[in-house]
């Protein structure tokens, strides 16, 4: 009997513990304070939605951050003339294939027309699918005043933390901070 009350009240703790995340009362990433080389990575004091804003990738297609949606997504917004941006693309990689409960969504944001594919590729960045932002909608919408500019968006869609500024993405205290905060 003691065993059956047990198991009762940790689903019911769990469920509750659902249900607050889920409003948004609650948040896992409280208390998981980013490391040393993620100091540019702020946590957000409360969270709020990502802009419904869209992109295109190289084919022409059009995306929404929704697409996303259920899974954690590191959003980067980089341009070509943007030296830091241009130097931290190859640790984005390398961060996404160390932490697979991470997706990074890297937007090239250069106005003209860039081959973005051929960017990437010549620049250590070939796993990152080249995402565009040519009418400048997603700097915008993440009041974006310099670059780069990275957001952390939970599964609920809801922006966790802003770096402003380039950061060593796949220090092995940045790849272990993510692999906590998404459980992968």
């Amino acid at each position: 009997m003691t065993k059956k009350i047990i198991i009762s009240l940790a689903v019911i703790i769990a469920l509750a513990f659902g249900f607050l995340y889920g409003k948004g009362l609650l948040s896992v990433h409280h208390g998981l304070e980013p490391p040393a080389s993620l100091s540019v990575l702020k946590l957000e004091k409360e969270p709020k939605n990502v802009p419904s804003v869209g992109f295109t990738d190289a084919a022409g297609r059009h995306y929404a951050l929704e697409t996303f949606r259920g899974r954690y997504v590191l959003l980067n917004l980089w341009a070509t003339w943007c030296a830091p941006c241009v130097a931290e693309l190859p640790a984005l990689v390398r961060l996404q294939a160390r932490a697979p409960g991470l997706r990074v969504v890297a937007i090239n944001t250069d106005r003209g027309q860039i081959d973005a594919a051929a960017f990437l590729r010549a620049n250590g960045a070939r796993a990152l699918v080249p995402y565009r932002d040519s009418d400048v909608t997603m700097l915008r919408s993440f009041k974006a005043y310099g670059l780069p500019l990275t957001v952390l968006i939970d599964p609920q869609g809801k922006i966790v933390a802003r770096a402003e500024g380039p950061a060593d993405w796949d220090s092995p205290e940045a790849v272990k901070y993510f692999k906590r905060v998404t459980g992968s």
